[in-house]
């Protein structure tokens, strides 16, 4: 008890001087924990499970997807994955929002393929949800199935173009249901696979069937649910095109005024996505971020607080977009700890997001105005040292969460107590 009060209290007094530090470039702290508070980031089941989901039906992964590693202790059904996130939001600040796939549906014993799914296989998880206090978002999931192969929405086969329209239409009813359901919108992803291995000579050909498949399936207007588009670069196995590309989905998601998802592992390496917030929401309602870390290529790594999170969650603050952008999860790494991967991506992105509120940014914007480049620079270097720490650990003592490397011991805990029994 004695430790407990000691670090509390170093906790305080570190935060009042920080504060005051602040202060003193025109910051004010209060304001900035506020508005961390209410910012909710959308977590992904799919990594307590390595994107296996509960299809009775083989799945066959591939799609452009892959898991990798054999870290013991995956969730293996419904029930632990939901005990898995609570614990996740357990650890960490603020509330949150589940971002399901539709692979991970209550299917019971039932083998109910990706065109019949209904909402009723996802009201047990409506109930958790509501029950927890957890709004949920969705996905239409395309890989992993025996008519996915390299084109789904884009294949030239209608019997199987169908199929996947149908199933996307399914997705859409759901993500309305739960919209209903929990009295705020579901934001519903859609990302696909399509593509080629090698060199493709019919660019064109796909991207006007994907076009007419996204026009059918959007036929049906919602009021309880949204829609996002999220390209990609590149799919494993499908490296030398993308049918969804960025231009495909910014020039339809401008036409139709759709949300369009940015995720950071989805680009060249040498492009940073920050850049691309300001330029899109002059054009489109709003922004699905998926938040990632690609390392040589799309391998979903846990996120980290680094250089592009950093930059990204200054520009959205500094863009006065905070309204307009939705931030969800994105990587599954099954060579760690799986509950530690979580949190470590939550924490490392409400880091990047505390920091970005503590810019001075009135300050800096009165220096550019008055072409004083080099105190812009000079308070933006200066910015980097100042104590943003004190006030994280103040966030974490306010929200009753270990500060600091404390969370260490709880996850370490969980792992002996609930997932190292898992076989």
């Amino acid at each position: 008890m004695y430790k407990t009060m000691i670090k509390k209290d170093s906790v305080l007094k570190s935060y009042e001087i920080a504060k005051e530090r602040y202060a003193e470039i025109g910051v004010n702290v209060d304001l900035a924990l506020e508005q961390l508070q209410k910012i909710t980031i959308s977590l992904h089941c799919w990594q307590a499970d390595d994107v296996t989901g509960f299809e009775k039906s083989q799945n066959l992964g591939g799609g452009g997807i892959q898991a990798t590693g054999n870290y013991p202790g995956k969730a293996r059904n419904i029930d632990e994955v939901r005990l898995d996130i609570e614990k996740v939001m357990s650890l960490v600040g603020g509330k949150h929002r589940l971002n399901l796939h539709e692979i991970y549906g209550d299917f019971g014993d039932k083998i109910v393929d990706r065109d019949q799914v209904e909402p009723k296989h996802f009201k047990s998880w409506m109930e958790w949800g509501k029950e927890k206090n957890i709004k949920l978002d969705f996905n239409s999931t395309s890989f992993g199935h025996v008519k996915s192969g390299d084109l789904t929405l884009a294949n030239p086969d209608k019997g199987i173009r169908d199929f996947w329209i149908e199933h996307t239409k399914r997705c859409r009813a759901i993500s309305e249901e739960m919209g209903k359901f929990q009295n705020d919108p579901c934001l519903m992803n859609i990302w696909i696979h399509d593509g080629s291995k090698d060199m493709t000579v019919n660019r064109l050909k796909y991207r006007s069937l994907l076009n007419e498949s996204l026009d059918e399936i959007f036929k049906t207007e919602y009021k309880n649910m949204r829609d996002a588009l999220e390209s990609k670069l590149f799919g494993i196995a499908l490296e030398s095109y993308t049918v969804g590309s960025h231009d495909f989905y910014l020039g339809y998601g401008v036409k139709k005024q759709k949300m369009v998802t940015l995720d950071m592992g989805h680009f060249h390496l040498s492009e940073n996505i920050a850049d691309k917030i300001s330029a899109m929401l002059l054009f489109l309602p709003e922004l699905m971020i998926h938040v990632s870390r690609p390392v040589r290529w799309d391998s979903d790594h846990v996120v980290i607080l680094n250089d592009d999170l950093s930059e990204l969650a200054k520009e959205i603050i500094r863009a006065n977009a905070l309204d307009r952008t939705h931030v969800a999860l994105d990587f599954f790494d099954a060579s760690i700890n799986r509950i530690g991967a979580y949190v470590l991506g939550i924490k490392a992105t409400q880091k990047a997001f505390l920091q970005a509120l503590l810019e001075p940014i009135t300050k800096l914007r009165e220096y550019e105005a008055n072409s004083q480049y080099f105190e812009r620079l000079a308070l933006l270097e200066e910015s980097k040292s100042l104590p943003w720490n004190a006030v994280w650990d103040y966030f974490c003592l306010k929200n009753n969460i270990a500060v600091g490397e404390n969370y260490i011991n709880d996850i370490q805990q969980y792992e002996k107590e609930v997932t190292s029994k898992r076989f």
